[in-house]
């Protein structure tokens, strides 16, 4: 089973910008999908975006234009790199991949990275 780590989370003032980073622990080239999430206390978590294995990209309309998503299969990692932050992205945020074994689909996520935008 694959583990993810996540990393690149931090405090950073409205209008800055992060880059996180979520390291695969085996190749990331064949996996069905890869995502971000995020949550925030009280809430649940949500889809921020999603990379598949062909590239096709997807985005949570509150994040399009402002995060990017992409992978480095040579690192088997998983980046989100996220600009023009608003204190309203501030939430712990989770990678998530989806892999198929025989016929089952699993998903595994990561332990999450806090990111806490100030205004």
């Amino acid at each position: 089973q694959v583990q993810l780590v996540e990393s690149g989370g931090g405090l950073v003032q409205a209008g800055g910008s992060l880059r996180l980073a979520c390291a695969a622990s085996r190749n990331i080239f064949n996996f069905y999908a890869m995502a971000w999430y995020r949550q925030v206390p009280g809430k649940r978590r949500e889809l921020v975006t999603s990379i598949a294995t062909g590239g096709s990209t997807n985005y949570a309309d509150s994040v399009k234009g402002r995060f990017t998503i992409s992978t480095d299969n040579a690192e088997n990692t998983l980046y989100l790199q996220m600009n023009s932050l608003k204190p309203e992205d501030t939430a712990v945020y989770y990678c998530a991949a989806d892999t198929v074994t025989g016929a089952t689909m699993v998903r595994t996520w990561g332990q999450g990275t806090q990111v806490t935008v100030s205004s």
